[in-house]
């Protein structure tokens, strides 16, 4: 929804794992920044999105899209009908933004969701780049 931490993560997985095969963009449907724990979570797994930003859903309002893939219930809810010839994904992943707990045990939260989000990013972009 704030294009903060799953989608931020999810793109970082698929453009890895993508080796530069796939378009990947992740948006929002109430964008804010990119949260610090993720950009940390994913450095130390070797993949960098400190370049990242919270991007709104509406930027991509009539561009074409093989497949649009929500992360989170609300998004799913949320997500603005976005015409065109997609296939629509649901995979959805706990938030680690709203863990409550020491700085570590926060880091840890996201460490754990990145690891689940790149073992489900890995599959899903071995099967679009075979053609599923």
């Amino acid at each position: 929804t704030g294009n903060s931490a799953r989608s931020q993560m999810s793109e970082g997985w698929l453009r890895h794992f993508g080796n530069g095969q796939l378009e990947v963009f992740s948006a929002g449907t109430r964008p804010c920044f990119v949260h610090p724990l993720a950009i940390q979570a994913m450095k130390e797994a070797g993949v960098d999105i400190s370049s990242h930003r919270s991007k709104s859903v509406n930027e991509f309002v009539g561009k074409e899209l093989d497949y649009v893939v929500t992360v989170c219930d609300n998004a799913r809810e949320e997500c603005p009908y976005l015409p065109g010839n997609h296939v629509l994904l649901h995979m959805p992943f706990d938030d680690p933004s709203f863990f409550d707990g020491t700085e570590e045990e926060r880091l840890n939260e996201f460490r754990r969701v990145r690891d689940v989000i790149r073992n489900e990013m890995k599959g899903f972009a071995e099967g679009v780049i075979r053609g599923l």
